[in-house]
């Protein structure tokens, strides 16, 4: 009877701490300064647009494809505008050749004008046939500044169809990510029409969320450590840059320790580097932020 009670006790221990130990787990208790969360890594989107009008005649990347700031992305058909660019040219050409003609005529009309003024001091010719010298002269001197006009106006063309033709070529405004191609070759784009999609994955971020009774610790600058199931071994460093000042309802995908809590606060942790750029926008990932100094860290546990 005696060794029924001990064993019957022995099992109520043991049942009691196997319980404990069910209990603790679910509690997803992080040692009191540390706070865990999840969320996906996101970035600065920078879209890659056409400034003018036309035709898409090529795109030279895809999604997932990296690119270099400056690198050419995109093309435009640029047929019509060389069109211009050769009518433009040629009316270059023509403004310069009307200028040489003003210029000689000019100097011709006062050579005239100077030698009529010297008969008339001799008295060889009337002082009428002078002044028409003169006028002439003068005359020509406008034709001359008309024709030097005409020619930068057809300069000043030419240089602003240079302009438009080199921005046929569309370039990557950043390093990055090719995250959506939103056009195709052959399609027709307005201007500011928006072509690629591209994340500089030098400033990635994890947007998570906090729950309301947990986000009177944390503050803009904290410390973070972000995980990810891609890379198991590896913490990469974090900092708060960026604290919701309005709660939301619990988005679906989001875990939280104690599912009773409905309404969290969102919170960014940007990465303070991304070695090898191992890490890319979409990927989930867990996060534990330190609040208080000198707490160690933990892995989250949920």
């Amino acid at each position: 009877m005696k060794w029924t009670k001990l064993l019957i006790v022995a099992a109520v221990l043991v049942a009691a701490g196997t319980a404990f130990k069910i209990w603790q787990a679910r509690q997803h208790v992080l040692p009191d300064g540390l706070i865990q969360t999840n969320g996906r890594l996101e970035g600065d989107q920078t879209l890659v647009s056409s400034k003018y009008p036309g035709r898409l005649a090529s795109v030279k990347v895809g999604e997932g494809d990296m690119v270099a700031a400056g690198q050419v992305v995109a093309t435009l058909d640029a047929a019509e505008l060389q069109a211009r660019r050769d009518a433009a040219k040629a009316a270059l050409a023509s403004a310069g050749a009307q200028k040489i003609r003003a210029a000689a005529q000019l100097a011709q009309a006062r050579r005239d004008a100077a030698r009529f003024a010297d008969l008339l001091t001799r008295g060889s010719v009337d002082r009428v046939r002078a002044e028409q010298m003169q006028l002439a002269a003068v005359a020509a001197g406008t034709v001359l500044a008309q024709s030097q006009e005409q020619e930068r106006q057809a300069a000043a063309t030419v240089r602003e169809v240079d302009a438009m033709l080199a921005e046929q070529a569309l370039k990557a405004p950043v390093s990055g990510v090719v995250t959506s191609r939103l056009r195709l070759p052959g399609e027709v784009v307005g201007a500011g029409g928006s072509i690629l999609d591209i994340v500089n994955l030098d400033t990635l971020y994890l947007k998570v969320y906090v729950p309301e009774n947990q986000i009177g610790r944390v503050r803009l600058g904290l410390p973070a450590r972000i995980y990810t199931d891609a890379f198991p071994g590896t913490a990469f460093e974090a900092r708060v840059s960026y604290i919701a000042s309005r709660a939301e309802f619990t988005p679906k995908e989001v875990q939280t320790p104690d599912e009773r809590v409905k309404l969290v606060y969102a919170v960014k942790l940007n990465l303070v580097a991304n070695p090898q750029h191992r890490l890319t926008p979409g990927l989930p990932a867990d996060a534990v932020i330190r609040w208080k100094d000198g707490v160690q860290w933990q892995k989250p546990h949920w």
